[in-house]
């Protein structure tokens, strides 16, 4: 999932606000707050987009391979990103 990071960064200030308004946290620093919690949201919202990208690179380091077998770049694309998803335990 793409989404600006101004927009990001707005979420998480609205998290902030939400929690810090039902007594949920307490912070002394709220910029400092807001700039961790927006990166960690990132991160989150970027992983698929990683995963993907590893998934692209080993089938390219196996393309003859698959090729030679006549695999399906699709299919094996959709079996390496669950192995790669359940190896790291993410949720997608």
């Amino acid at each position: 999932m793409h989404l600006p990071r101004e927009y990001v960064a707005y979420m998480a200030q609205q998290v902030l606000k939400r929690l810090s308004k039902d007594g949920l946290i307490q912070y002394d620093q709220p910029a400092y707050v807001a700039e961790v919690m927006t990166q960690v949201m990132l991160d989150e919202l970027t992983i698929e987009m990683r995963i993907d990208e590893e998934v692209r690179k080993i089938l390219e380091e196996h393309g003859d391979e698959m090729k030679q077998v006549g695999a399906s770049y699709e299919e094996m694309f959709k079996k390496v990103k669950r192995q790669l998803v359940r190896d790291r335990k993410v949720v997608l």
